[in-house]
């Protein structure tokens, strides 16, 4: 797995800290537990699947779904953070 380089130098988690390990959960069948270690886990791989098609099919334009799964994929990314770090320092 690669490290994560924010939580190396400042010693803190960043926003996306928990993906790789939440994907390998999700690969491996394990819903919760995948959304439990990065609740944004579904977001980002419908956001990734449909900036791979917007990549490939030229076809269709999939530019509105993509910029709004990244839009409800940021929210759901800072507020889980902050309701992560508001544990961690109290």
């Amino acid at each position: 797995m690669l490290p994560c380089m924010f939580k190396k130098l400042f010693g803190i988690d960043c926003l996306g800290c928990g993906f790789q390990r939440s994907f390998i959960l999700l690969c491996k069948g394990e819903f919760a537990n995948a959304f439990h270690m990065f609740p944004a886990i579904y977001t980002s791989v419908l956001f990734f699947i449909l900036l791979g098609l917007h990549l490939t099919d030229k076809s269709r334009n999939y530019s509105k779904w993509v910029i709004s799964f990244a839009i409800i994929n940021a929210i759901i990314m800072v507020i889980s953070y902050i309701y992560k770090m508001s544990f961690l320092f109290n």
